[in-house]
């Protein structure tokens, strides 16, 4: 089983992955492991600030490495945001039996009640170098993904008034 966890920064992917993993003894594995390792080794051009350019890119190594998991019948938790929303089409519908997804989307309610718990959780799990994140950009940044959620018929989980997502196996 691969299981997809994808959503804006601050949304708590990570923190998931790493309780999904304690809990079900699956691996977990962080696009943003691999961005940063392909960005500080010069393996790549692109820098953390070309998100747009760094999907297809990731996307690109991430879908194989999925794709060879199935075919090991090997399971792994793959979590972050290079998680193209179109996704799907990558594969044919031997692997989808085999892949579950979930965005993470906090509502924008639960951003103006709650943005500075958010920013006091965001180091919980990863150390991040700079916060350069806004309120109202987050809020832009998950309502976004919610359309494209519901426009592509995506699986996801809203946070709207308590942080308590689970996801059972």
């Amino acid at each position: 089983m691969i299981i997809l966890i994808s959503g804006t920064t601050h949304t708590g992917k990570t923190a998931l992955s790493q309780r999904l993993m304690e809990k079900y003894k699956i691996p977990y594995f962080s696009i943003d492991h691999l961005k940063m390792g392909l960005i500080k080794s010069g393996n790549t051009s692109l820098s953390v600030n070309d998100d747009e350019k760094l999907t297809p890119y990731l996307w690109a190594i991430v879908k194989e490495m999925i794709k060879t998991a199935i075919e090991n019948k090997q399971n792994i938790i793959i979590e972050g945001c290079y998680i193209p929303f179109d996704w799907q089409k990558d594969f044919d519908e031997s692997y989808l039996r085999e892949i579950k997804f979930y965005c993470l989307i906090m509502t924008a309610e639960y951003i103006e009640n709650k943005f500075s718990e958010i920013l006091k959780f965001e180091n919980v799990i990863e150390n991040r170098i700079t916060t350069d994140i806004n309120k109202a950009d987050l809020i832009a940044d998950n309502r976004l993904n919610l359309q494209m959620c519901k426009k592509f018929g995506l699986e996801y989980i809203l946070i709207d008034k308590n942080y308590g997502i689970d996801i059972e196996l």
